[in-house]
C-alpha cells in the first residue's frame, strides 16, 4: 500500500461530515504547504525528524480525505529552496525521506495505475540529489497517462526561482524569434 492510499478509520462524526461535504461544491484543486513539523516536534519535545515523520503521516491521511471527497488535483509544497539553508543533518534526513517515499510510490506503480493517479514533481529538480531526481523522473514517466487525479509534489521551489525561470524562457523565446515583443 502506498502513501496515496491511507487506511483512514473514520468515526461516525467524520463519516457524517464527509457525506455532508460531498453535497456542496467540491474544489477541483487544493494545495497544502508542509509547514510546522519542526514546531510540532518542539512542542512535543521530539526530534525534528520525528516531527517530519508525523507530518508525513498526516499528509497521507489528508491525501486520502481528498480522494474520498472527490478532489481531482492536489499540490503539496514539501521542500522549498530556502529549506536547503537548514542543518546538513535535517536536509539529509528530508532528502532520504523523499527518496524513500518516491521509491515506495514507484514500487507500487500498479496501485497508481489502478487508482489512475498522475504524479508530477515540480521545482528546480537539479538542486535535488541524483537519486531523488531519478525517482521523480521515473514516477512522472510511469504515471504520465493517468488522468483520474493528479498529485503535484513541489520540491526545491520558491516563487523567485519560478519567476526567474519563466523570464529566462521568455528571453530565449524572444532571442529565437518564437516570441515577438510589442
Amino acid at each position: 500500500m502506498t502513501w496515496t492510499r491511507s487506511e483512514v478509520q473514520y468515526g461516525i462524526l467524520q463519516k457524517l461530515c464527509l457525506h455532508a461535504i460531498k453535497y456542496g461544491p467540491i474544489p477541483k484543486h487544493v494545495a497544502f504547504i508542509m509547514d510546522g513539523n519542526r514546531r510540532f516536534a518542539d512542542s512535543k519535545m521530539l526530534k525534528k525528524s520525528d516531527g517530519h515523520l508525523h507530518g508525513f503521516t498526516k499528509l497521507s491521511e489528508t491525501l486520502q480525505w481528498c480522494r474520498d471527497i472527490g478532489i481531482e488535483e492536489v499540490s503539496i509544497f514539501t521542500f522549498s529552496i530556502d529549506n536547503f539553508n537548514r542543518s546538513h543533518e535535517e536536509v539529509s534526513f528530508l532528502m532520504n525521506l523523499a527518496e524513500e517515499k518516491l521509491q515506495e510510490l514507484l514500487d507500487n506503480k500498479d496501485e497508481l495505475k489502478e487508482d489512475d493517479i498522475c504524479i508530477r514533481v515540480i521545482g528546480n529538480l537539479a538542486l535535488l540529489p541524483a537519486k531523488v531526481q531519478s525517482l521523480a523522473a521515473q514516477l512522472m514517466l510511469v504515471t504520465r497517462n493517468h488522468s483520474k487525479s493528479i498529485l503535484n509534489i513541489c520540491m526545491a521551489y520558491n516563487s523567485r526561482n519560478d519567476i526567474t525561470n519563466a523570464m529566462e524562457i521568455v528571453r530565449l523565446g524572444v532571442k529565437e524569434g518564437k516570441i515577438i515583443p510589442r
